[in-house]
């Protein structure tokens, strides 16, 4: 054997000697265009409102959506990712302003588009969760079960009129069984063969939502287990994987990201279509939380852990530091 292969002619450490070669020899880099922005609107209020279980996170004002999406295009983010949060009372069963071309998601969809334009890509939450009194992502049934098959019809008529109030890309995300081709038929049937699907393909039900129930005003009661899978399990997502590709999905997602870079790793290996994976709000509360106790360093913790994602296969990430990691890697 060569006296290089092993110490102590082999010195691994001579590429970590500066910043600058560490840099030149870095394998994964993350770029302003790998970042996508989640973002609420919320109707009926004058002023944003904090999330207080995600510092520096707002329910937006429509006036102050337009002007994040904008911050989002001068720091080179790719998307924003909308979710909107009606009044109360415009809640019910169906979740019917969730379809409403007058609710507040499609009036948040119209004006930031209006704004950006095709600077940034528009992306829809379509889903009813935000919009049903009872919380569920779909319609119930007498028994108080989510009802897939009539949930379908709904996702149907959720992505015409967010497609209409131009959204360019739309996600499925609330977990039903045929969703994504329900969902590509209904666009096709009013030619928006232009306007892409990123599929929700692997949603586990996770503790780590809990900080987004503020943030969406989540009327829930009880658990989402029926229909989101279960963390134990990995071939069920390739599974969905298999199944969302079949039924025509342009991109495909894994969420949460963080804790199932496994998850994430074996989606991207098996497929050739963009993979996404969401930084959800739990993973963004522990970080802010520890930082502002002063036991991380929060800039290096919110890097590595986009690093990680990215390392483990994300094309895209979404993520509520998004334009705040867009600027510094910008510089």
């Amino acid at each position: 054997m060569s006296k290089y292969g092993s110490f102590p002619g082999a010195r691994p450490r001579r590429l970590r000697a500066t910043p600058v070669l560490r840099r030149m020899v870095a394998e994964t880099r993350l770029h302003p265009a790998d970042l996508i922005l989640p973002a609420f609107v919320r109707e009926g209020v004058s002023a944003p409102v904090p999330i207080g279980t995600m510092p520096g996170v707002v329910q937006h004002t429509r006036d102050s959506l337009r002007a994040a999406a904008v911050e989002a295009v001068a720091a080179g983010v790719s998307g924003i990712m909308l979710f909107g949060v009606p009044e109360e009372d415009k809640k019910d069963a169906l979740g019917t302003a969730g379809t409403d071309p007058d609710g507040i998601l499609q009036v948040a969809l119209r004006e930031v588009r209006a704004e950006v334009g095709d600077e940034l890509i528009v992306m829809s939450d379509l889903c009813l969760d935000e919009f049903t009194d009872h919380g569920h992502c779909g319609v119930l049934d007498a028994d108080g079960r989510v009802d897939n098959d009539a949930t379908l019809e709904r996702y149907a008529e959720m992505a015409q009129v967010q497609a209409d109030a131009g959204a360019h890309v739309v996600g499925p995300s609330g977990m039903m069984d045929g969703q994504v081709g329900v969902v590509r038929d209904a666009l096709d049937q009013i030619d928006r063969d232009d306007v892409a699907v990123l599929a929700y393909t692997v949603k586990y039900a996770s503790a780590f939502y809990g900080p987004f129930r503020e943030a969406v005003g989540s009327s829930l009661t009880g658990d989402r287990k029926t229909y989101q899978q279960d963390p134990a399990n990995t071939r069920e997502s390739l599974r969905e994987l298999a199944l969302d590709l079949e039924e025509g999905a342009d991109m495909v997602m894994v969420k949460p990201a963080g804790p199932y870079l496994d998850v994430l790793a074996k989606v991207a290996r098996a497929v050739e279509v963009p993979v996404a994976a969401y930084q959800i709000s739990g993973e963004y509360a522990m970080v802010e939380a520890a930082a502002e106790r002063g036991w991380i360093d929060r800039d290096r913790a919110i890097l590595e852990s986009l690093l990680g994602i990215k390392r483990a296969g994300a094309n895209m990430i979404l993520t509520y530091w998004a334009t705040e990691v867009a600027r510094g890697l910008r510089g």
